[in-house]
C-alpha cells in the first residue's frame, strides 16, 4: 500500500502519511499541527482547492453560512462524524459567505450543500441538513471502498 497525501487544513502543507503509521497521530511537517484534529477545519479557498487537488484520501465539504439556521443546526452532526470518518476522509467546511467565488464555482444553489470528492472529482452532492448518522451512511454509501 502506498503512502496518502494529507493536506493540512491550517496552512495547506501537503504531507506524506505512510499506511503503517498511525494516521490520527500525524503532524504536519509544514507548521506541526495535527493533519487529522477530530473535528472539520474551516478552510479558505486556496486551502478548499488544495485538499481536493492534492490529497489522496476523500473530501467531504460543508459549504455553510453563519447566518444560515440549518447549518448552524447541522454543524454539531457535522463535527461527530469527523470522529467516525477520519482518517479515511478528510472533512471540511467552507463558508459561503466568506468565500463566494469558491461557492460560486461549485454551482452552490442552496445551503447546506455537502460535496463529496474522491481523486479529485466530485463524487456525489446533497443539500440540506442532516444528524450525524445520516453524514456518516451517506460517505458510505458513495465510497464503499474508503474503508471509513
Amino acid at each position: 500500500m502506498s503512502e496518502n497525501l494529507v493536506v493540512c487544513g491550517k496552512c495547506g502543507g501537503i504531507n506524506r502519511v505512510a499506511p503503517d503509521r498511525p494516521a490520527l497521530a500525524a503532524k504536519c511537517g509544514k507548521c506541526k499541527s495535527k493533519l487529522f484534529a477530530g473535528h472539520p477545519e474551516d478552510v479558505d479557498a486556496a486551502v478548499f482547492e488544495r485538499q481536493v487537488s492534492r490529497s489522496t484520501i476523500p473530501v467531504l465539504v460543508d459549504v455553510w453560512a453563519p447566518w444560515c439556521g440549518p447549518c448552524l443546526s447541522m454543524a454539531p452532526a457535522y463535527a461527530a462524524a469527523t470522529a467516525e470518518l477520519e482518517p479515511h476522509v478528510r472533512l471540511i467546511k467552507l463558508n459561503s459567505d466568506a468565500e463566494q467565488a469558491a461557492a460560486s464555482r461549485l454551482s452552490i444553489r442552496g445551503i447546506p450543500t455537502m460535496i463529496l470528492f474522491a481523486k479529485g472529482r466530485e463524487v456525489a452532492r446533497t443539500s440540506g441538513a442532516m444528524g450525524t448518522g445520516q453524514i456518516v451512511q451517506w460517505v458510505r454509501d458513495h465510497l464503499p471502498a474508503a474503508g471509513a
